[in-house]
């Protein structure tokens, strides 16, 4: 693959985007822009999780390792469509850009979430009072705090999903963000974080603020669906390019704009229902297990107090019978009764 720089695109700041058209060989070569933001923050996030299982392992404290594979995925996706030709090639192509978008917000941050880091901070940083202890209290302050209540709310993470579609592609702020490289990395880093927090509070995997509801939790990720589905349609159904952006790409390509938007709005209307349909699974899954640790603790419990609970409610429901055959004796006549439980 030969190299090109961005000087025809308009974008201040180096940024590497390929001379030739777009193979499958192409888009899956490894190829890091100039500034490898994506893969030193890739590598930061693999080095803190692997300190924090260090620190469990040290403290023989077991660790699921499906958390540990699911992080480790959701960090490999975010490398794989920000140091590949993925990268260069969506810096020319809406199509290949919508599709690391939508890998960005709807499928690594689920996997990054299913790998529960927070969890792993608390159980991982030191407790206590001391200065050691600073961080884990720190963390904990800012997960009670009213920043992450408002983060966490329906009405917010909602309001940010819509906007990373419609704010972003329907008004300048698209072009204005890709004028510059540091802009394009913001707007790539405000795609994951968007998921992040849009998922997080649905998932429910680290102890966020918000409902454990989980009827209500499968009813705010569908909530998404029609505002995901009317953009892919206003996509799809544009009769020209919707970001100025892309509306010339390298002439030798042959690329059809309005063909190649089409597809972008295709992939968003996919990239909306498989992982809502995957998040609804997992959801499912986690509310059978829920319900079986409740069934176990409440066995354990019945267990230690000789099923002190059960055998309450049962004289309860005695007294109560008792009651209603001796009104019925005295002819119907009610009688003194005080229920106690």
């Amino acid at each position: 693959m030969n190299d090109g720089m961005n000087m025809d695109r308009g974008m201040s700041g180096p940024m590497w985007i390929p001379v030739e058209p777009p193979t499958l060989e192409g888009l899956l070569a490894w190829h890091p822009q100039p500034y490898a933001i994506f893969p030193i923050l890739c590598a930061l996030l693999v080095g803190l999780y692997a300190v924090g299982l260090v620190r469990l392992w040290r403290r023989d404290i077991h660790w699921p390792i499906g958390r540990t594979v699911s992080w480790l995925v959701g960090v490999a996706m975010v490398l794989w469509v920000t140091a590949t030709g993925i990268e260069g090639y969506g810096m020319a192509m809406f199509s290949v850009h919508m599709f690391q978008h939508m890998i960005l917000t709807m499928l690594a941050p689920v996997f990054l979430l299913m790998g529960a880091p927070v969890t792993l901070m608390l159980r991982a940083l030191p407790a206590g009072r001391g200065r050691r202890a600073a961080p884990r209290r720190a963390l904990v302050w800012l997960l009670h705090s009213p920043i992450a209540k408002v983060g966490a709310h329906p009405a917010f993470t909602l309001s940010l999903f819509v906007f990373s579609l419609y704010g972003v592609y329907f008004t300048p702020i698209f072009d204005t963000l890709m004028s510059s490289v540091w802009g394009h990395y913001l707007m790539l880093l405000h795609f994951v974080i968007t998921g992040v927090v849009f998922f997080g509070p649905v998932l429910m995997v680290d102890p966020w603020p918000g409902t454990k509801n989980h009827l209500i939790r499968m009813m705010l990720m569908m909530a998404g669906l029609p505002f995901h589905a009317f953009f892919a349609i206003a996509v799809m159904m544009s009769p020209g390019p919707i970001v100025r952006f892309f509306a010339s790409p390298p002439p030798s390509w042959n690329v059809d704009i309005i063909d190649d938007q089409l597809w972008a709005g295709g992939l968003t209307w996919v990239f909306g229902d498989i992982p809502t349909i995957v998040v609804m699974i997992v959801l499912a899954v986690l509310w059978m297990r829920s319900d079986d640790r409740l069934a176990r603790r409440t066995d354990r419990k019945a267990e230690r107090d000789g099923d002190a609970e059960l055998n309450s409610y049962n004289a309860y429901l005695q007294r109560l019978a008792d009651h209603e055959a001796a009104v019925l004796e005295t002819g119907g006549r009610p009688t003194p009764f005080a229920v106690k439980r």
